[in-house]
């Protein structure tokens, strides 16, 4: 199923959110999110030869990542950035701006990760959010396509000439997006380029993939598909299990259930189906072979991590490959340690290359 689609592209991830540690749970001064820690998780996975960086946004946890992705163009010189936006924060036209700058400061190398957020002390209802968030992806795109809007929705009533700063291209960048609802998947077949899904069984995100593929075509669109994991990857099976092991070793429940709880997405069809991998899963937490859903013990999102040695990761992402997958965001903890692993073991043993979208 890979004949025929573009090179693969890796990403890695910056933990802007405070989620880096040694031990699952345990939180570490030093590994705390700050400019200084995630620029130079940053600066590694440039090194290293990753082709784009998810910067996460989170309104209670880390550090801004709209300032962030501002400051760290100007520190890079090659890897694309994916910045998350929240909508439920943002006002389009004030949006458009700041992503026209940064895209300018970055050389034309932004990305932006849609996130349909509730805004922070408010909660809409799910179907409700997602229009919004729909109304606010048509505005940013036409806006950031140079086009004049006149838009008369349920959340936004606007007549308005595009900002007078641009990207380098004149386009719109590419818009990621992920969900599980209904109202999730119908936004993004409608909106977005990229369709993220969270680790899953192999099985499962092929499913996945034609379900977004056939919800696309009745709108007259194609995607491209995308899969955010973690990972950790060792010179042999044996140590990639210790060292999952050791990354829980220091974890209790009731620890795990407060980390979770403090995302404002901790509830979602997509949080459900990782806790059902791991009610899925053997007693060393696998719920398939080279998938371990130990992460998400402590982690309300991506719950799941590809663990093996290099042959058997690299096998593992090109099984994703052969169900649709081109693009891979992965990370892993320590993220600068890990990031340094997988360039050694994994990026050099795959072709890949940064999306043409």
């Amino acid at each position: 199923m890979s004949e025929g689609r573009p090179t693969p592209e890796v990403g890695w991830f910056s933990a802007l959110c405070d989620d880096d540690y040694e031990f699952l749970g345990v939180p570490e001064p030093k590994l705390r999110s700050s400019w200084e820690h995630c620029r130079d998780i940053v600066l590694c996975a440039e090194d290293q030869g990753f082709d784009n960086i998810l910067l996460p946004s989170g309104y209670t946890l880390g550090i801004d990542a709209t300032g962030f992705a501002a400051g760290i163009a100007t520190h890079t010189d090659r890897i694309r950035l994916l910045l998350a936006v929240r909508t439920g924060e943002v006002w389009p036209p004030q949006l458009a701006r700041q992503i026209a700058t940064i895209d300018q400061m970055a050389g034309g190398r932004l990305r932006v990760n849609i996130i349909s957020s509730d805004m922070p002390g408010q909660k809409l209802e799910s179907e409700a959010r997602y229009q919004r968030t729909r109304e606010y992806m048509q505005v940013l795109r036409q806006l950031l396509d140079g086009q004049s809007v006149d838009h008369h929705g349920e959340f936004l009533d606007l007549e308005l000439d595009p900002p007078g700063a641009v990207t380098v291209s004149g386009r719109c960048p590419p818009l990621f997006f992920g969900g599980f609802s209904e109202a999730a998947k119908e936004t993004a077949a409608a909106e977005c380029d990229v369709f993220l899904t969270w680790p899953d069984t192999v099985d499962a995100v092929a499913e996945t993939v034609e379900d977004m593929r056939a919800r696309a075509a009745k709108l007259g669109r194609s995607l491209t598909y995308g899969l955010r994991s973690h990972v950790i990857v060792r010179e042999t099976e044996a140590n990639a299990l210790t060292a999952a092991q050791h990354l829980v070793s220091r974890l209790d429940d009731d620890t795990g259930d407060v980390i979770r709880g403090r995302s404002l997405d901790s509830v979602s069809v997509g949080v459900d189906r990782q806790t059902q991998l791991r009610q899925m899963s053997d007693s060393d937490g696998f719920v398939e072979e080279g998938l371990w859903t130990g992460v998400g013990r402590a982690r309300s999102g991506a719950g799941a991590a590809i663990v093996g040695d290099p042959d058997q990761v690299v096998a593992k992402l090109n099984a994703y490959r052969e169900v649709g997958i081109d693009a891979f965001i992965l990370s892993g903890y320590p993220h600068i340690a890990e990031c340094e692993l997988v360039g050694e073991h994994v990026l050099k043993r795959i072709g890949h290359a940064p999306l043409d979208i």
